[in-house]
């Protein structure tokens, strides 16, 4: 990957950290978005990557959109295509940003390595679904989660009314959307929206050493057990029981699988493909 102005993308060992880094509050406009979608996208299909870690720099992990750059709306529309006011402008624009935030989503919840996200401060608005999408989410004691839409007389996007009836229930996600609450680290935790608080200094050390872990473990089982959780809302018990019937079969039967049981009845660590 090459040209990123706003990430940054480092990948050693099979692990590829991508960082915000849009100072001052890593908002999202659409020329990060649009680098995020080339970066996810890139991290899904890339050989030499078995897990992807998503952080920040900075005091905010993202705040969401850009108000300001969204309102200026020229650079957002594509050249030649005229809007009767600006209004429409802005409503255009906007769609065209969440499209491609969305398929960042789509990306991040589909891959089939994990994906952790580190959250280093404070989240709010599109970021929120960002921040969440990770399979696990561990905060720093400094994090602070909030919608913040309807502030701004707006609605969610950034799939958190995806996201968050699956973590915390319909009742708190609505309280949640509707007052702007604001939730530190640890009320984040117990509401079991992330998976971790650890200490701030300590925030990306836990990451990868747990990413590390994940990138030696079987990745092909990792993804299976993803599609596994983006199903059970929506299958019936068989339905759900029959997928994972094909999935230790398959699992059992190849390679990785067999790995893990020679490796098991041999009392050694699995080299995992």
């Amino acid at each position: 990957m090459e040209n990123l102005k706003y990430l940054k993308l480092e990948s050693q060992d099979g692990i590829a950290v991508l960082t915000l880094n849009r100072p001052k509050v890593n908002g999202l406009t659409p020329s990060l978005v649009k680098e995020l979608r080339e970066t996810v996208h890139y991290c899904r299909y890339a050989n030499n990557i078995r897990c992807v870690v998503i952080t920040a720099e900075g005091s905010f992990f993202s705040a969401g959109a850009d108000i300001k750059m969204m309102l200026e709306t020229k650079e957002q529309i594509s050249a030649g295509e005229e809007m009767p006011d600006t209004t429409a402008q802005i409503s255009v624009a906007t769609r065209k940003m969440a499209e491609v935030l969305h398929e960042v989503l789509s990306i991040i919840l589909r891959m089939e390595k994990p994906v952790i996200t580190a959250i280093n401060g404070f989240v709010a608005g599109g970021g929120l679904g960002l921040a969440l999408s990770g399979d696990i989410v561990i905060a720093a004691e400094s994090a602070k989660f909030t919608s913040a839409y309807t502030n701004s007389g707006l609605t969610p996007d950034g799939g958190a009314t995806y996201i968050l009836p699956r973590l915390i229930g319909l009742r708190r996600t609505t309280e949640l959307l509707f007052t702007n609450r604001t939730l530190s680290a640890h009320e984040a935790l117990s509401w079991n929206m992330v998976t971790q608080v650890v200490p701030d200094d300590q925030l990306l050390p836990v990451a990868l050493g747990l990413a590390k872990q994940l990138a030696e473990g079987p990745t092909d089982a990792y993804g299976y057990i993803k599609k596994l959780m983006m199903m059970t809302h929506t299958n019936s018990l068989e339905e759900q029981t029959d997928f994972e019937k094909e999935g230790i079969a398959h699992q059992l039967s190849g390679p990785n699988g067999q790995e893990g049981i020679q490796a098991f009845m041999e009392k050694r660590k699995p080299n995992f493909k």
